[in-house]
């Protein structure tokens, strides 16, 4: 511009780095080109002869304003400035360094009293957002938490303040800032380097009391590395099984059940991507690598309106952010299986990316087995993760996940099993201004399972089934206000399912080659919640969701007599459907609310309900999931999952925050849930329906949690009483189960206890040692035998009438941590541990055989004997 017009432009090039303007004028004034190039940012102007003079921030007053010194002046010591301009010129020196931000742009012509200061604030060494810091402005008591993300929001006069931030990791700083305006200040802070007692479950204090959510469960994945485990693994899903109210159906059962809820009505997610089998070696593991894992939220209760699809609980789990910093990693190394994990800055402070990479080499330990059965074993897995993090700017951020996991095996036998999930998700976030962000996330999901068998060349064959799933969503989050905050977006899933092929393999094989339709849905929902304060000390949490769901052609549905079992013999005719046509649709509105009252500083009451709604089932004629089982769509014959729990809950705080405790109730109603028939045949069954049976369900129970959360002693106890029944009821007889009465479900375990408890000796030296109890799992056993033309028969009791044994196991472990010198290659941590310490043969399930005409029972187990183990980890 000083090319074309005769002024010269003073201005530091500091305040335009990164800036890039383009901007096209015709016919317009120098003062018009210079406003609309300036316009968003925070730079004013003033002319000066033939000069062009910048600001950062401030405006430049060439005249007071009418009145500013008084109708008239008595005395020199009388003039004196403004409060809020005294304040911004005084010289004053706080916190870590003198340094005064500026905010925001100052407007002559403005009339606006009050400005928003918003941004993030971020760790200083890693880049990642800092949550639950308290942003506190002296003088005037304005405060606010940062969220899950380091925002922060602030409404403000202008004028000079302190900011005042504080958290449990961070400590206490202060920053002075002068506000001339609306405008963003994202702040780095550095963490407090202090040896802190442990902290295993949820370090954010006052959370348990504050947060509206009844029936919440926050991991907190640094501290789980101090308990013991299965084989030295690091297992974040198995440390949640030992809080109140999510268990598994047996030790090495794949799946979990939450609050009575069965395997499949857990929506587990992995950045933003459902992950349908959570599990290596049939359960013996989990697929989920704790070195790339952020924040692990459980919703058992309330359930927040943007997820929907499962009955029982939201597992949100979210990876980190790869350091923007500086190359990092960490890493282990233990008896079956090896783990690293490294993070890197592609452009510093811009652009990062972290890679991890778990696997087993536990063949050579089969290998070395001199049992001929064992030796021939085989068994391996993996699983890896790419995480792609990009700060675009202050406002547009973008994330990108890759996930992938497989698992091998072949135990004594012909036959190899495989099963894989691959995930990929992409997240770009948007800050309109200080009230207003929206996030678009996309992610697809796929798993599949399959069986080869080469051991008859006869009899070779490929059988196996697969599920696709790819879902776009929009969120946003609107700040109306402190009384107000509002989450609203929409969504859309569409479903492909293969569920079942059989092919031969090799030229030779007789096996007849078989494949069934292929299955298609779309899920579609819309949702708004809005978070509202009462007053002090009520606080709601009210959302809608409204879900509804198509079956899509091409397909072929049974139209069945009414008036008869569903079999082949009761088939009327079979209705044809064409691609992409409608088969059945089915939707509904889904209510979640919650509300937490303050009883007092340090107890709080909450409740909560939920409706919910899931429209894929998982089929599996087995009492636990095992990778064989397959997922099935709601159609014209199956109707979708539906759910009611009430939820209430009383949570307390002692000593100073030492100690927290919590009891908590519920009662769930569950209709069409799906079981099987007696001697139920699931596999390539073209017409499946005519071997399920739809019923109710009831689950309720009491919850009781006290954690240690400070001192040398710290660790928790959990304890739960719960029941799961089932109802399957029909007009037809041979559809009853049970003469339809309610009875024991398979997940059905009363009692459930949990102690968990880690002693630091000294800063380096900790024991610690878990013990589980849980009743054992119903079954149904042979009770006496009967004659039947002529041939003898096995007579069963009713379903679920008996249980296996109780279940109960103790383990120990050492842990010695490296020096805690800064400047080392890499920081150790040693694990010693012994899994099953007591060797108690815990039976996995019972089975019966019959035996030259005699009943025999079984009992199988998976660890029966002390598991010893000793893990290095590391991190650099």
């Amino acid at each position: 511009m000083e090319n074309e017009i005769d002024f010269i432009f003073y201005f530091d090039k500091d305040w335009f780095s990164g800036c890039e303007i383009t901007k096209s004028f015709k016919d317009a004034s120098l003062t018009e080109v210079i406003d609309g190039l300036l316009d968003g940012t925070s730079i004013n102007y003033i002319f000066l002869d033939k000069r062009i003079i910048l600001t950062n921030n401030n405006a430049v007053f060439t005249e007071l304003p009418i009145g500013y010194f008084g109708d008239t002046i008595k005395d020199e010591e009388e003039i004196k400035m403004p409060t809020a301009k005294q304040k911004q010129f005084e010289k004053r020196i706080v916190g870590s360094s003198g340094i005064v931000y500026s905010v925001g742009k100052e407007n002559k012509r403005s009339s606006k009293k009050v400005f928003t200061v918003s941004g993030i604030i971020r760790d200083s060494k890693t880049g990642k957002p800092i949550e639950s810091m308290t942003v506190f402005v002296a003088g005037i008591g304005a405060n606010t938490l940062t969220g899950t993300d380091g925002f922060y929001t602030l409404n403000l006069p202008s004028g000079y303040y302190i900011l005042e931030l504080s958290s449990l990791s961070y400590g206490k700083d202060k920053k002075q800032i002068i506000v001339y305006g609306d405008g963003i200040l994202n702040l780095n802070i550095q963490e407090v380097v202090e040896q802190l007692d442990e902290v295993l479950i949820e370090s954010n204090r006052d959370d348990n009391i504050k947060k509206v959510a009844v029936g919440v469960t926050k991991i907190d994945v640094e501290g789980i590395k101090n308990i013991p485990l299965v084989l030295g693994e690091r297992d974040i899903l198995k440390v949640a099984t030992t809080m109140p109210g999510i268990k598994t159906a047996g030790e090495g059962a794949l799946g979990y059940s939450v609050r009575g809820g069965k395997v499949d009505q857990n929506l587990i997610l992995f950045d933003n991507a459902l992950l349908y089998n959570p599990s290596h070696f049939f359960g013996v593991f989990s697929a989920i690598n704790p070195f790339v894992t952020d924040d692990v939220d459980i919703y058992k209760g309330s359930i927040p309106a943007e997820f929907g699809g499962r009955l029982s609980s939201v597992i949100d789990i979210k990876t980190k952010e790869a350091n923007m910093k500086k190359f990092s990693g960490e890493g282990n190394i233990g008896p079956i299986t090896g783990n690293l994990t490294f993070e890197t800055p592609i452009v510093k402070d811009k652009i990062s990316v972290m890679a991890g990479v778990r696997a087993t080499y536990s063949d050579w330990i089969l290998k070395a087995i001199s049992e001929e059965s064992v030796k021939n074993s085989s068994a391996s897995f993996y699983d890896a993760v790419l995480k792609y993090d990009h700060k675009i700017d202050n406002k547009n951020t973008l994330q990108a996940t890759g996930y992938m996991s497989r698992d091998e095996f072949s135990i004594s036998s012909d036959s190899t099993y495989a099963y894989a999930n691959q995930l990929a998700s992409i997240k770009w976030g948007h800050q309109f201004n200080d009230k207003n962000r929206l996030s678009v996330r996309l992610a697809n999901s796929n798993y599949k399972f399959n069986i080869i068998n080469e051991g008859n060349f006869n009899r070779n064959f490929d059988y196996g089934f697969s599920i696709n799933e790819t879902q776009l969503k929009l969120l946003a989050n609107y700040n109306h206000s402190k009384i107000h905050k509002f989450t609203y977006g929409i969504g859309s899933k569409l479903y492909n399912i293969q569920p079942g092929y059989i092919k031969p393999l090799g030229n030779e094989s007789d096996i007849e080659r078989k494949s069934l339709d292929k299955e298609k849905g779309l899920e579609s929902a819309v949702f708004l919640s809005d978070l509202f304060s009462v007053n002090e000390k009520l606080q709601l949490d009210a959302g809608l969701r409204y879900s509804v769901y198509t079956a899509l052609g091409e397909s072929s549905q049974n139209i069945y007599n009414p008036d008869a079992p569903r079999s082949e013999e009761s088939v009327i005719y079979t209705k044809f459907y064409k691609n992409n046509e409608v088969v059945k649709s089915y939707g509904g509105l889904e209510l979640r609310l919650s509300g937490r009252y303050y009883l007092s500083s340090s107890m709080s009451l909450k409740l909560g309900y939920n409706n919910t709604i899931q429209y894929s089932h998982l089929l599996s004629t087995n009492t636990t999931a095992s990778p064989v089982d397959s997922w099935k769509l709601s159609d014209l014959n199956i109707e979708p999952q539906r759910a009611d729990q009430f939820s209430l809950g009383l949570f307390k705080n002692f000593k100073e925050d030492q100690y927290e405790a919590s009891v908590e109730g519920y009662y769930k109603n569950m209709k069409n849930l799906l079981d099987f028939k007696v001697g139920a045949n699931l596999t390539l069954n073209e017409n499946i329906e005519t071997e399920l049976l739809s019923g109710d369900g009831k689950a309720y129970g009491v919850e009781f949690l006290i954690k240690k959360k400070k001192g040398r002693l710290n660790g928790w106890l959990g304890y739960s009483y719960s029941r799961t029944l089932v109802k399957l009821d029909s007009k037809f007889l041979t559809d009853k189960v049970n003469n339809g009465e309610y009875f024991p479900a398979n997940q059905d375990r009363p009692h459930d206890l949990s102690l968990i408890s880690n002693y630091r000796i000294t800063k380096r030296y900790s024991v610690s040692f878990n013990f589980n109890y849980q009743s054992g799992r119903p079954v149904t056993y042979p009770v006496g035998k009967y004659y039947y033309s002529g041939n003898e028969q096995v007579l069963y009791s009713d379903r679920n009438k008996h249980r296996i044994p109780d279940y109960y196991r103790l383990d120990l472990g050492i842990n010695i941590e490296g020096d805690h010198r800064n400047e080392k290659l890499a920081h150790s941590f040693w694990n010693v541990s012994i899994y099953n310490l007591l060797g108690r043969n815990n039976p996995y399930s019972v089975y019966f055989v019959n035996e030259k005409g005699r009943i025999k029972g079984y009992k199988s187990s998976i660890f029966s004997v002390p598991i010893p183990t000793i893990t290095y980890n590391f991190k650099f």
